[in-house]
Parts: C-alpha cells; structure tokens; sequence
C-alpha cells in the first residue's frame, strides 16, 4: 500500500468522509450498512466541524483510506475509523501517533463496549479505562479511556 497522506479534510469531501465512517463502523458487526445510516452520518460529519471538529483524512492516491476527528481544546479524540480494505496495515497507529503529535500530553476517548477489538488496541496502545457510562443518543454503553504522557 503506498503511504496515505494524512490532511484536513475538504468540505466537498464530507460525504465520502461518512462513507469511511459507515463502511468501518459496519465492519465491526455492530450495525448494518443503509442509506439511513449513510444519511445521518453524511448530516453529522458538517454539523460536527462547525462545533469544532478537526477532521483529518488518510488519502491514498486521493482516495479516502480513513478519517480522524479531534476536538483539540477538549483533548478529546472523537473518531478514527479506518476504511475495511485499509485496515491491518498500521494506518490506525499512524493516525493515532499523528493526533498525539496535536495533543502531546493527554488524550481522551470513548469506545463502544461492543467494539471489543477497538478498545483492546486502545489499551494496547496505553490508553487506561476510566468509567462506562450509557451514551443516550445511541443506547450504546460507551468505555471512556485516558492517555496521558509519561514523565
């Protein structure tokens, strides 16, 4: 795979910006693909840049590999969803190593209880598990994790 490179995100990309986030969300198991699904994601992606998103992409070739989306005063990474046909390749660790290059000393997530295979890489990756708690919105029960930098 040549390496993507990881920039912000254009606006006329936006739809196939939710486009990633639907195929690797599906990919999980814990939902379906469906227009539905692709509709709210494609209406949440610029709602969610104007409330302060920063959205990266991972562009190979100028096609979209990945997206990342962080809220930089909150030291909160909000998604990071890597296309199915680009995962295992290391790209999730070279997004995350590119949002600790914006938030050097503390990152905060939270992760779907059932989306055991994202929350075990967390961990891996040194995230600590702070608290479980109902996200409302959803009716997922989401894992909250910290990363701080070591002395």
């Amino acid at each position: 795979m040549p390496q993507p490179v990881i920039r912000l995100a254009r606006a006329d990309e936006y739809d196939e910006v939710a486009r990633v986030w639907m195929e690797s969300w599906v990919s999980t198991g814990l939902e379906d693909a469906s227009n539905f699904l692709l509709a709210k994601l494609r209406a949440r992606v610029p709602m969610e840049v104007e409330k302060g998103w920063s959205l990266y992409v991972a562009d190979v070739n100028g096609r979209l590999a990945a997206m990342l989306a962080m809220h930089l005063p909150d030291r909160y990474l909000d998604q990071l969803f890597v296309a199915p046909e680009y995962q295992g390749n290391g790209l999730g660790r070279r997004l995350l190593a590119f949002t600790r290059q914006h938030l050097p000393d503390e990152i905060w997530l939270r992760c779907v209880r059932e989306n055991e295979k994202a929350w075990r890489w967390y961990e891996r990756e040194g995230f600590v598990f702070e608290k479980e708690q109902v996200e409302p919105m959803t009716g997922f029960v989401m894992k909250y994790y910290r990363w701080k930098k070591s002395n």
